[in-house]
């Protein structure tokens, strides 16, 4: 008897013990709750979702998406926005309780546990909608009990806080379904191109099976498997009675069309030139944005099939296209994204071979020259240096457009002798190399490496009538909700040379493509552009314009070996035909204007502009000079008005010491005085000054200072 007793008030003291330690347990939860509840953000905070990360969206001329980089938003749907149907598939296949359980759900907690017991794993989760919104919101997917413990008591003060359609509307909206999409809008525009309130029953359910295990039943991973997902989240529909079973039988999940991904390869050469732009332009660094590029999606792939179809084997290639204003329409930095990042047409520096000889001809034109003045073909011997043509042979007296057209070698090796090197490497550097120009004789044939895009910035500057044309990608930039926060303007007008100078150097592009080495690039429409090949044929260059379209092509190895046959005039200059014969198609044909009047003091030099100054006072009624007193001046005691003696054919009527002529009497134009006379104030980097008589090795190739003849 007295055991019965014993017994008894034993298993009275452990219902009092469990009792009392439930209503602790009761208590402090409460009082965690209450706390966590206390301390919960509005409901508008929670609706932001910078919290994530940026998202940035890049888009193409066009509108069409290129990239999207880091997390992707959609639009914020509110509960009555989002289609039934999703609410529906949503809770029966993730929380088919969740309308009935406080935000932690002890039927799916037991169940969790029977199946722990039986199996030995955790292979059923218990938590619910709510628990998985604190989870994402607040916590981390780390498995612990602790963080366990914060999920319910998060979800239980959610559900205080907030009403069902509340938490199902933030859940649905900041949830991961994959593919980089965060939210159903996101996740429906990323695979079906169209916004998540016009989901159809299909859709739906694919989205639905994707927050299982996004990675895993994502259509841009796995197409089949999130369709096989599906087929799982129509059935857990029927079986709740969210639809019918003749609804379900209605939706075939395999028939459900997907949105093909953007294509990630050339293209992205284009976005990691332009992104990192992104800082100097806007300093909004956590709203969604939209960055509206220039590039066209169609000149690009043209781009990359000319480059990947006209490079030679084991070679790479490059590609820029500039509009008349700068804007890139094409970029290609390589044969293949995939296999190598390394943009050839940004990064790369490369001897440019005679495509330099572009500011060899733009600085004989601005001394004076003209395309029809005459030098003579030969031999030529500079501080040991002596360039050879491509033919091996000499033509004697030549033009210089012939010369331009011919890539003569000789005749660029004259010029640069006549104006000095220093003034064609101040001529390149105003039209934008930014690259270390050497000032050694065989600069001239472009022995200096360069850049694609400043080699074709400056040919664009050259069809924009001399004046400056700056590369851009990015048009503006506005946040998700439209607000403008960057718009390009145009930059301000900045001449480089004379229209007129501009004109006679597009006189001699033209003639180069009309009857010299490029002569592959013709298209059926007046192009102007110069071939360039490099020693040994490493490197094979085409630049050139119509149509107000100006583009770069470059091929050759990035070991710069050999490549048997490679010269600008071949493969660079097919693919740049084959590129601009599409690119040009729907625009109207330009004519060059290749005849620029000059200005007066070159069509009618006056005595000033020939010689030293004459006082209008000092000469008589009948036209005789006159000394101070009024006494005839004898003609031998005259001024010459050419005290060097008279300039031959092409020489400037100007003398060393007057303002703006260089101090060897070449008459080109120096860099000072253009830019004091144009208001551009610019830094300049110092000429290098040229080596010492016979300090050029006898074969300038063995220190890379020598490029091909062509």
């Amino acid at each position: 008897m007295a055991t019965i007793i014993t017994a008894r008030s034993r298993t009275k003291r452990f219902f009092i013990w469990a009792g009392a330690i439930l209503a602790f347990a009761l208590l402090v939860l409460g009082i965690a709750v209450g706390i966590a509840e206390s301390q919960l953000p509005d409901y508008d905070q929670l609706k932001r979702r910078g919290d994530l990360g940026q998202m940035i969206r890049m888009r193409a001329a066009d509108g069409s998406v290129l990239i999207s980089l880091g997390p992707t938003f959609g639009r914020w749907l509110t509960y009555d926005e989002i289609p039934p149907t999703m609410r529906a598939a949503m809770i029966a296949v993730e929380d088919k309780r969740f309308r009935s359980h406080p935000g932690v759900d002890p039927i799916g907690i037991a169940r969790s546990l029977q199946v722990r017991v039986s199996t030995g794993k955790w292979k059923q989760g218990g938590s619910t909608i709510t628990q998985q919104l604190a989870r994402n919101i607040f916590l981390t997917n780390k498995r612990t009990f602790g963080r366990k413990i914060q999920e319910a008591v998060l979800a239980l003060a959610l559900e205080i806080k907030y009403s069902k359609n509340q938490i199902l509307e933030l859940y649905l909206n900041r949830v991961y379904f994959g593919g980089g999409s965060y939210g159903i809008d996101a996740a429906a525009r990323t695979f079906y191109g169209h916004g998540a309130d016009q989901l159809s029953l299909g859709e739906a359910t694919i989205i639905a099976g994707l927050v299982k295990a996004p990675s895993n039943y994502s259509p841009t991973a796995d197409a089949e498997a999130a369709r096989g997902r599906a087929a799982v989240v129509l059935k857990a529909m029927v079986n709740n009675g969210f639809i019918s079973r003749e609804a379900a039988d209605g939706v075939d999940p395999a028939t459900v069309k997907l949105q093909a991904a953007p294509r990630q390869n050339s293209v992205r050469y284009f976005t990691d030139w332009a992104m990192p732009q992104l800082d100097t332009l806007i300093d909004e660094t956590h709203d969604p944005i939209d960055v509206w590029t220039t590039l066209d999606p169609k000149l690009q792939g043209v781009a990359d099939a000319a480059i990947n179809k006209n490079a030679p084997g084991g070679a790479q290639g490059a590609l820029v296209s500039l509009d008349r204003d700068g804007a890139v329409r094409a970029m290609v930095g390589g044969r293949d994204y995939v296999s190598s990042i390394y943009n050839r047409a940004t990064q790369a520096e490369r001897q440019p071979g005679s495509s330099f000889k572009l500011f060899v001809y733009l600085a004989a034109l601005e001394s004076g020259m003209k395309p029809t003045d005459t030098m003579v073909d030969q031999p030529v011997d500079i501080q040991g240096w002596k360039p050879r043509n491509s033919t091996r042979g000499y033509l004697g007296q030549v033009t210089l457009r012939e010369a331009f057209s011919r890539s003569i070698n000789t005749i660029s090796a004259q010029i640069g002798a006549k104006l000095g090197f220093s003034t064609i490497a101040d001529m390149a550097r105003r039209f934008g190399i930014t690259s270390e120009i050497s000032t050694y004789p065989s600069m001239v044939l472009g022995s200096s490496n360069v850049r694609l895009i400043e080699m074709t910035k400056a040919f664009a500057s050259v069809n924009n009538h001399g004046i400056a044309v700056s590369p851009y990608g990015i048009r503006k930039v506005v946040t998700a909700d439209g607000r403008l926060l960057y718009n390009r303007e145009a930059n301000e007008n900045r001449v480089l040379v004379a229209p007129w100078v501009a004109a006679e150097m597009t006189d001699l592009l033209q003639s180069a493509v009309l009857t010299g080495t490029g002569s592959a690039a013709q298209i059926g429409r007046p192009v102007a552009g110069k071939t360039g090949t490099t020693s040994s044929n490493k490197d094979g260059w085409f630049v050139g314009f119509s149509s107000g379209l100006t583009t770069g092509v470059w091929m050759g190895r990035d070991d710069a070996r050999p490549i048997p046959g490679l010269q600008g005039g071949t493969a660079p200059a097919r693919a740049f035909h084959d590129y601009m014969l599409v690119a040009t198609a729907n625009r109207p044909v330009e004519q060059f204007d290749t005849v620029v009047p000059m200005p007066d003091w070159q069509l009618e030099p006056d005595e000033e502009a020939m010689g030293a100054p004459i006082d209008d006072n000092l000469i008589a009624p009948e036209g005789q000079m006159v000394d101070a007193d009024g006494n005839p001046i004898p003609t031998g005691d005259r001024p010459a008005p050419f005290p060097g003696g008279m300039p031959q054919p092409g020489q400037p009527a100007q003398q060393p010491g007057q303002p703006g002529v260089r101090s060897d009497g070449t008459g080109s134009a120096n860099q000072d005085f253009l830019d004091e006379v144009l208001k551009r104030g610019a830094q300049r980097r110092p000429p290098t000054p040229p080596p010492p008589a016979g300090s050029v090795p006898a074969d300038p190739a063995q220190d890379g200072r020598q490029p091909a003849q062509q």
